[in-house]
Parts: C-alpha cells; structure tokens; sequence
C-alpha cells in the first residue's frame, strides 16, 4: 500500500514539475515578446467625431464605434455587482487566473472534444481585447494568461474594470457599458434600473444571441440568469431580486437623437474634420464647436421650409405619391414603413374620405383626420402657369389608399401638405468676420444631400447688381447720375442674331438716376454702366470680394448676373456691403477639442477692426479663399493675435450704397419687406431668365442672408414668380426671427460724405426753389456742379461717354 501511495505522490510530482517547468518554458519563450502593460494606460479607445452648435447643441455623431467611455468612480455598484456575477465572481480574489475556471473549462475539453468555455477572467478578457485576437489557440491561450497576471501586478482592480467596461462589444455598434445603455435605453448606465443593467451585463458572453432587440427570450433568461447569481451571492436581497425579475424586457432601439437639426451643416464640418485629420477624425473623439446658434438654424429650417411649402401650394397639388387601394391595414403599415419622414413632412396613407376631411393611417399605427380647410389649396396641377378648377369637396382631391404628405401643426393637428419640387437654399452670416450662423442646403438632407448652400452654382441676376453699382461709384459715378434707361442693340462679329437686352417689364423709362435704376432693377441701365467703366475694370473690381474670375462672364452680359455663383459666395460677397467695406471669409468650425477636453483650435477670421481704418485705405486683394470652414491652421498657436480683415472697398462707397440699397426695400422690389417694420434693412431681389432662378440678398449691421429658390434641374419658377414672390418671403421669416428685439444697427457714417439737394431732372445741386428737389449723398471729391455751370451739349466732367452723346444733362 505504501508503495502504490508513494507511487501517485511521485507521479503527481513529475506532472507537477513538468507543467511547472512547461510554463516556466512558455514564459521565457513568449514574455520578450509581450506587449507593454504600462501601454494600457496610455492607449485610446475610438471616439466618435461629434459636431455641436456654438450653444452646446448636438447636431451630429459620426463614426462606426458607438462609445462613451465612462470613469470607473461614475459606473453604479449595482452594474459592477451584475457584471461580476455574470463574468468572474472571484475577481475580487484571484490573481488575473481563476485556476478553478481554467480546470473547469480544461474537463469540458477533454470530454466533448470542444472548447465549450475560455475559462477568462475578466482581466484574461482585458488582455483578448486590447492586445490579442479571438483565435481560439493554445498558445494565444497561454499569451492570454501570461498579460493577464502582468496586468494584475501593475495595474489596481478597479483599473481592469474601467478599461473592461469601455472596451467590450456589445452589440448594435455599442462598444461600453455607456453606449450601451443609451442604445437599448436611451438613458446614461447611471438612469437604468437593476433589471437593465442585468441584461447588459449579460451582453459581453454573446452579443447576437442575448440582444433584446433580436433574441427578447433569451435574453430574458440571460438576465434572470444573473439576478438569480447575485440574488444566491448576496449581492442584492429577495426584495430587489423579485422586483427586477418581474420587469418585462423594455429594450428599444434608440439612435443618438441630435439636439438640432442642421445635417448640411454637420457634413460641412465633417468633411472639414476629414480633411484635417483623415480618417482618424471619425475615432479619435474630437468635438466640434460651429459658429452656428441653434435659434438661428432652427429659424432658417422653418423659414425654407415653409417658403416652399408655400410656392408649391400656390401652383396646385400633383397628385398623390402613389395609390394602393384595397390593402389591409398591415400592408399599407408595411408600405409606411418603407417611407420616410422628409422635411417634417410624414407619409400617410387616406383610409378614409368624408365631407369634413380625410382620415389618414400614419406609421405610428394610429388613424387620424385632416380637415377639408388644410386641403382647399389643392386644385390640380396643369403646368407651371396653369391651375385646374379649385375643390369643391375632399373627395375632388383624395381617394381611399392614397399616399399622401401630412404636416403636423403645434396643436397636433395634421395639415394636408405635398413634398415640393422646387428647392431652396439660404446662408446668414455675420458680416463682421464670415462666421456662418445658418445654413440650409435643401428642403430635406434625407431626401438629397446634396448642398445647394454651398455646391449649386446658379446666376445670381440682379442680386449681383450691387457689385457693379458699388464699381461705378467708386469710378466717377454718384447716385445722381444719369444714366438713359433706353433700348439698346448689340451686333458683333460672329454672333448670329443680334443682342437685345430688355427689363423683366419691357418698358423704358428714359434718363435715369442711378440710385432708381437700382431699385427698380432696370437691366439695361446696368449694361449702360458696365459699358462706362469697362469689362475689365469691373471683372478686377468685383473679384475683389472673392469670387473666381473664371466664374464671372467676359462680357456685358454680367452686368445681368449671368456669373454662376453659390450662395455661399454671393453671402460673403455682400458682407463687405454689410461691414463698411471688409472682405471676410466665410467660416463654419469655432473650436476643434480633444477627448479629453483639450483646445486643438480656435478660429481666429480676419475681422473687422473695431476702430475702422481711414478711407482711402483700400487694398486691391482678390481670389476666392482656400476654404470655406476653417480660418486658420490647426497648429496654430492658442494666444493668437486677432486676425484683421483688409479692407478692399471705401467705406464712403459703401454707406451710399446702403442707402440705395435701401430703397429698395422701402420703394423697389423688395417693398415686402417694409412689413418688418425695420429701419436697417437693405437688399436687393435677383430673379433670371424665365424665372429660373429666384434670389434676394439683405442684411443689417448684424446679419447678411441669401435666399436661392429654383428647380435641381433648371426650368421656370412661373410667369408671375421673382425675387420678391419666393426668396423674400423666406428672407424675411428668417430675418425676422434672427432681428426679433433687436435694436437698428445701422454703418456709421464714414468722414468724407457731403449731403446735397439735387435737381430732380439734371442730377445736378438745386438751385433755391426748384421743384421736387431732393438730398443725395455724395463724396466729397465726386459732388456735382451747379445748375448755373450746365453748357448744352457738354457732358459731366469725368464722365466716360462722348460729348456727342451727352443731352444738357449729365447722361450716362
């Protein structure tokens, strides 16, 4: 007997020795080769890039890893208490190793032939995530249990934890405990009740088959499995267990819901962080700060919006988006279900017809009423000029399985609606440095992402007039001047038919003053101008407010707006018109930090100083600027030293034509506006060949916004559509929001200015007594002479016609 017992003893001593000298091999063999431990403190986790508005709003998240790294000191007792029970029960006790799971899952091996369980502990699984791969291998095995006892040696338990918490999957792109949470619950790991945090601890053993959303059963199981663990451990007492048992499974899918609504301009910034970084700007958790308030944004979202809403209104309803007559209720659910949700505008489906409005199935399941009075606009559609009779009854709009648009209201009503076919863009930006404050690029990002703001080239028309009024003041000109407003025919050499410029009126109103040319937008003055200054003087001029001479046509026919410009540009162009004289670049990102809140960039735009420079200060600078969103480099120092706008236009020159521009709101085109009940707005309306494209650019010393309206695919707005019926609408609805109680802000007016009562017929100072005289600004340099000085047949001094073509009055 004694022999037998000395025989198991030696023998448990060589298998003893030799697992011990086969470790001891292993490790001499695969530690040089181990990975630092000391890394782990060091290492970073993927981030996403989120963009917020300059309030703190958040408009967007980009990036594969949903992840929220939370600290170990925030993670709730209770979720550790769960983890634990789930994953490692003697993590508080064993070393990195659990000898006893290790044999546990060894038995399992040799008796099926499969590797059933790992046998991890969670600082085993800490040294998977970070350093190894998920290659079932005895010698990744081995690796694995070498980094876990270094990890345990050099790093505290409630280290493991927090890096085991942030690092692990799972499930719907969630990597942590936090994303987690705010996936399946909308909530921080710190709101979530026991029984929740039990089914995400559940979560790490496999993702896919214990998901509540996909597997609610199984998961179920798997979380009552765990209450029960920490119920037998003593972690939670009867009471609490029985309470988390009994809660039904609540998961529901929760993408992170932005704070507002501004998806052109979080791809802006997306593509500018893109650019910086590469792709490490989608995991290396920078956020974003915009220049854009979330008050202006939203006031810009409704405004587009509703202007369109309105345009498409008042050119009849086309029909429904298709029709799915004799369904049952789930397959016209199905076919909802499919739809999106375009502009705030919801599909439905009509179940219904009757005398006082439809109803309508929505996605949400629910059937509700549209009243008779939301859909009396309705009278069909014929072509862009033509409506067909107005509805007498809801029946005479809608059928029984229509697919329709519906708006709900503030009240919670439904309102009969269509998605537009034409599409808008608008930008406001502040005139003092090019920050962007709102941007809209289209009706709905979801139904295109494409940026009309910033990518659509269209013709400005006469919204670009101010550019070559503000070039001929500056070259003689003066808001008196008199220019024939007359019919004009150009013949040149190759071309087949001659060039017969007309106003959008086909009427002609003689001699002329400047000033009235502009705001009546008389056309054929302005190619008069642009004649007397020069094709290449004005190409010079205006490329000065950063526009691509390639874009601007060699030829009279500028004079019309035909250049192809974005809104984007035409904004930053009228800006300096706004600032007194100074070219600004627009700009969208105000503050690029790190993860760990650390300053990466700070914008610094060149701005307009606060005490201006002299008048005749003026620099001939030109060119577009290399971007649209940044201001500076993202190296540059944080104690920068602010940046000074060059001032390329005298500010004389600009203050006389505010106050044109002003006339254009208060008797022009753009008399709409007076509505506002504002003494410090100025604009100009632009609407091009055929109605084709509708504009109206304005500001005050606060803000400069452009409106686009037009078709993706150019066609007619309408026969009685323009500037002043479609884009300053949407102008106005969102100055008027942006300016509420504000006060008049209004250039100061720059030295060097002289005011003089005109003669109404001559342009020239008025003489005591003369009838219908009136005061004009003029430059000290450029004041007219007096009537007494008038010589038949001699033009004014400095002016670039001929003689012979000059009446008795100083025509241009």
């Amino acid at each position: 007997m004694m022999r037998l017992l000395k025989l198991f003893w030696w023998s448990f001593v060589a298998v003893f020795c030799g697992l011990l000298l086969s470790f001891s091999g292993a490790y001499l063999y695969l530690s040089p080769s181990l990975p630092s431990v000391d890394s782990l403190r060091r290492i970073q986790l993927q981030i996403p890039l989120r963009v917020y508005s300059s309030d703190g709003k958040l408009i967007a998240e980009f990036g594969e890893m949903r992840r929220s790294p939370v600290r170990f000191a925030d993670i709730p007792p209770d979720f550790i208490q769960a983890l634990l029970a789930a994953e490692d029960d003697n993590f508080a006790n064993h070393y990195g190793v659990d000898l006893t799971s290790l044999m546990r899952a060894a038995t399992q091996l040799l008796k099926t032939g499969h590797i059933q369980t790992g046998g991890s502990t969670i600082t085993m699984q800490v040294a998977k995530n970070y350093f190894l791969t998920s290659e079932r291998s005895f010698s990744r095995k081995i690796n694995e249990i070498l980094l876990a006892l270094q990890i345990e040696r050099e790093l505290s338990k409630d280290e493991i934890l927090e890096l085991y918490v942030n690092k692990i999957y799972l499930g719907n792109r969630a990597y942590g405990i936090e994303a987690a949470a705010q996936v399946y619950y909308g909530k921080s790991i710190r709101e979530i009740s026991l029984a929740q945090m039990a089914m995400i601890a559940g979560l790490p053993k496999a993702p896919s088959r214990f998901n509540p959303l996909v597997n609610p059963t199984r998961s179920k199981e798997r979380r009552d499995w765990i209450l029960g663990r920490m119920y037998k451990l003593g972690r939670i007492d009867q009471a609490r267990y029985q309470q988390a048992i009994n809660e039904p499974i609540d998961a529901s899918y929760h993408v992170p819901t932005p704070e507002l609504a501004a998806p052109y301009i979080a791809e802006m910034a997306r593509a500018e962080m893109v650019g910086r970084y590469g792709s490490d700007a989608y995991t290396e958790g920078f956020r974003v700060t915009t220049t854009v308030p979330s008050d202006l944004q939203q006031a810009a979202n409704t405004s587009l919006r509703e202007g369109l809403i309105e345009y498409d209104q008042r050119h009849g309803y086309r029909g429904p988006e298709t029709r799915l007559p004799g369904m049952t209720k789930e397959t016209w659910l199905q076919e909802l279900a499919k739809q999106k949700s375009l502009g705030g505008l919801e599909p439905a489906i009509v179940t219904q017809v009757e005398k006082s409005g439809i109803l309508v199935l929505t996605r949400s399941g629910q059937e509700e009423a549209v009243s008779w009075d939301s859909m009396k606009w309705a009278r069909p559609f014929l072509n862009t000029n033509s409506l067909g009779p107005r509805p007498q009854q809801p029946a005479d709009v809608s059928q029984v399985g229509d697919l329709v648009r519906v708006q709900r209201q503030t009240d919670g009503s439904l309102r009969f609606v269509q998605l537009p076919a034409a599409q808008s863009a608008l930008v406001s930006l502040d005139p003092n440095d090019g920050a962007i404050r709102a941007l809209v690029g289209g009706f709905s990002f979801e139904q295109s992402n494409y940026n009309r703001a910033a990518q659509a080239k269209r013709q400005p028309g006469s919204s670009f007039k101010p550019f070559l009024y503000a070039a001929a003041l500056d070259n003689g000109f003066t808001a008196a001047s008199l220019v024939n407003d007359a019919p004009i025919v150009f013949q040149e050499a190759g071309m087949e038919e001659a060039w017969r410029p007309k106003n959008d009126n086909n009427t002609f109103l003689g001699p002329i003053r400047l000033r009235e040319a502009l705001y009546k937008s008389r056309n054929l003055v302005s190619i008069r101008v642009l004649q007397a200054i020069g094709i290449d003087y004005a190409l010079n001029y205006v490329s000065r407010f950063g526009f691509n001479k390639d874009d601007l046509p060699r030829n009279l026919s500028l004079a019309l707006g035909t250049a192809n410009l974005t809104p984007l540009e035409i904004a930053g162009g009228w800006s300096t018109f706004a600032n007194g004289g100074y070219k600004v670049q627009p700009y969208l990102i105000e503050r690029i930090e790190s993860r760990d809140g650390k300053t990466l960039f700070v914008a610094n735009p060149p701005r307009v100083p606060a005490n201006e420079a002299q008048p005749n200060e003026i620099a001939q600078g030109s060119g577009a600027p290399d971007t649209l969103l940044a201001s500076t480099d993202a190296s540059a120092p944080q104690s920068q030293t602010p940046a000074v706008a060059e001032r390329i236009v005298d500010p004389r020159t600009t203050y006389i034509l505010n106050s044109m521009l002003q006339d254009v709101i208060k008797r022009g085109t753009g008399r709409r506006a007076l509505s506002m009940g504002r003494s410090d707005i100025a604009g100009k309306t632009g609407t091009t060949n055929e109605s084709k494209d509708s504009w109206f650019s304005g500001y005050n010393a606060d803000y400069v916004t452009t409106v686009w309206v037009g078709f993706d695919q150019p066609e007619s707005l309408g026969r009685h559509e323009y500037g002043g019926t479609v884009a300053l609408p949407i102008w106005m609805n969102y100055m008027g929001a942006a300016l509420k109680d504000k006060p008049a802000h209004v250039q100061p007016e720059p030295a060097g200015l002289l005011t003089l009562r005109i003669d109404p017929l001559s342009g020239r100072a008025a003489s005591p007594g003369t009838p219908d005289a009136f005061f004009e600004l003029f430059k000290s340099e450029d004041t007219p002479p007096p009537m007494s000085e008038l010589e038949p047949g001699l033009a004014i001094p400095g002016s670039p016609l001929p003689a012979d073509e000059a009446a008795p009055i100083d025509l241009f």
